[in-house]
């Protein structure tokens, strides 16, 4: 495939969502990694866009938001929060016990990291989340300083998301990142949605630490958008229902593996 081609295929790959990542692409074009940055490179020397921390986004207006009544993809919350939910209860157990006294954390939107809200009471934490569950969850909490980036709420999962290729977040940095996944596999980190998969990279690129909060079922075989690669994530709770196979996976990627009772 001709260098043109490749650079076609690129900025066909970020119009709907103005962001991609690095293994998305390799995956699209059957391109090595150095022939992938070296196109980026070219595109990013002309003006199209901008190379960030796992992949690339358009630049300014080329940047297209999807329609405000398009749903996201995926089981809507209200649907997915009756799913494994004892699972999900001991792994938001675990990962609030990892939050310190006074700390800043940054919680994605998911049915699992909700979670965690009941066990942040009396911690002081400052809060930065995308999710409108989550914020009604830590309102009762008078300790709790909850901060929101702007954008899109999208109904059924109750999120804010900014435009593609647009950065809404304050001005924000967190030790800890707390993020969930639809999937998790050998390639990595999944989402159902690419516009999700961008929102996380810039939750991602705020944090010096990623805990990612999965019960057992999420470890399939499954199609999605890849957010991060196994090897960028710090620390995965999950159940007790792991396979062995599973944990050895977690494990082998260098990642921290703790089964939520």
């Amino acid at each position: 495939m001709h260098a043109t081609e490749r650079e076609r295929l690129i900025l066909a790959t970020l119009a709907p969502t103005g962001f991609v990542t690095y293994r998305d692409l390799e995956a699209r074009l059957a391109a090595s990694p150095a022939t992938i940055r070296r196109d980026l490179a070219k595109l990013e020397s002309d003006g199209r866009i901008v190379r960030v921390h796992g992949g690339a986004r358009l630049v300014g207006d080329e940047a297209e938001p999807r329609p405000g009544g398009q749903n996201l993809a995926g089981t809507p919350f209200d649907l997915a929060i009756t799913r494994n939910l004892l699972a999900k209860q001991a792994i938001g157990r675990a990962a609030a016990a990892l939050c310190e006294p006074g700390a800043a954390v940054m919680i994605d939107g998911g049915t699992t990291t909700f979670q965690m809200c009941p066990y942040l009471a009396g911690l002081d934490l400052q809060v930065l989340t995308n999710s409108l569950h989550i914020v009604d969850a830590l309102l009762p909490q008078p300790g709790t300083r909850i901060l929101v980036p702007s954008g899109t709420v999208f109904r059924e999962q109750n999120i804010i998301l900014a435009p593609a290729g647009e950065d809404s977040m304050p001005r924000f940095h967190a030790p800890r990142l707390f993020m969930g996944a639809a999937a998790v596999g050998a390639r990595g980190v999944m989402q159902q949605d690419v516009i999700l998969v961008a929102a996380e990279r810039r939750l991602l690129a705020r944090a010096d630490e990623v805990i990612l909060l999965v019960d057992s079922s999420k470890f399939v075989s499954s199609s999605g958008a890849i957010v991060c690669g196994l090897d960028e994530v710090d620390t995965l709770i999950t159940d007790a229902g792991i396979t062995d196979t599973d944990a050895a996976m977690v494990r082998d990627a260098g990642v921290k593996l703790v089964i939520a009772q």
